[in-house]
C-alpha cells in the first residue's frame, strides 16, 4: 500500500508559491577578510600548540615516518589548517620560478618565430616550372578569344 503522505492532494496555487527562507543571522555565511588572515589571537584554540605551517609535501618522503602516507609521526601535533597543509591538498608547484618560466616561454616563442622566418625565406614561389604546349592548346581550351596557355616560342 502507498503511504498516506504520498497521496496528499494540495491546491495548485500552493505549488507555485516561492519558498521563502528566514533571513536570520544563522543562515548568513561567515565572511573572512584578508586583513583577518594573519591576526595572532592567542588562546582561541584552547591552549593547543599549533605547529609551524609547513606543507607535508615538502617533508622528506624517505624519512622514517610513523605514518608514511601523511609523512607524520605518532603523537605529533596537527596544525589547525591540516586540510590545506596535508599531502592530499592541492600540490604546491615549486619546480620553476616565474622568471625562469618566462625565459622558457620566451625561448619557445623565439624558436617558433625563427623557424617561421627560415621557412618564409626558403619557401619557393612556384613549386614547378610551367608546362608548355605546341600551339598553345588554343583550340582545345575553347577558341581564339580565350586565355591561352604559354607557347614554346614564348619561353625564349
Amino acid at each position: 500500500m502507498l503511504y498516506r503522505a504520498s497521496r496528499v492532494v494540495r491546491p495548485l496555487s500552493r505549488s507555485f508559491r516561492p519558498i521563502t527562507r528566514p533571513t536570520t543571522s544563522i543562515l548568513r555565511p561567515q565572511v573572512r577578510y584578508a586583513s583577518q588572515a594573519d591576526v595572532e589571537d592567542p588562546e582561541m584554540n584552547g591552549g593547543y600548540y599549533n605547529p609551524p605551517p609547513i606543507k607535508r609535501q615538502h617533508r622528506d618522503p624517505y624519512a622514517n615516518w610513523w605514518d608514511k602516507q601523511e609523512r607524520r609521526n605518532f603523537n605529533e601535533p596537527v596544525h589547525e589548517d591540516n586540510d590545506i597543509l596535508g599531502v592530499f591538498s592541492t600540490e604546491d608547484y615549486s619546480h620553476f620560478t616565474p622568471a625562469w618560466g618566462a625565459v622558457l616561454f620566451g625561448t619557445f616563442v623565439g624558436s617558433v618565430l625563427v623557424l617561421l622566418g627560415v621557412v618564409y625565406q626558403f619557401y619557393p614561389d612556384k613549386p614547378t616550372t610551367p608546362r608548355t604546349f605546341p600551339g598553345g592548346l588554343e583550340r582545345e581550351l575553347g577558341g581564339p578569344h580565350t586565355v591561352t596557355a604559354p607557347k614554346d616560342e614564348d619561353e625564349a
